[in-house]
């Protein structure tokens, strides 16, 4: 499974309007092992996700126009 192909599976799992953190996305890659290799592999996925529209980033509420910190992933509104 890809980073792509975790966060949408994630995602779909949710309700209308829950997020994603992104660690999540890393565990479900790892299986078990060290998900903070991951993380590389798991924002890039995301920084393409969002250049096509597909996901919307947020922090607290506020969305965020480009990964930056912390950050939760959601469906565009």
């Amino acid at each position: 499974m890809t980073a792509r192909d975790a966060t949408l599976a994630l995602l779909a799992m949710r309700a209308p309007g829950a997020t994603v953190c992104p660690s999540e996305v890393a565990r479900a890659l790892a299986k078990g092992g060290d998900w903070r290799r991951e993380m590389p592999t798991v924002h890039a996925a995301v920084d393409h996700l969002v250049d096509e529209g597909v996901i919307r980033l947020s922090w607290k509420g506020q969305a965020l126009p480009t990964r930056a910190g912390p950050y939760r992933i959601g469906r565009p509104d």
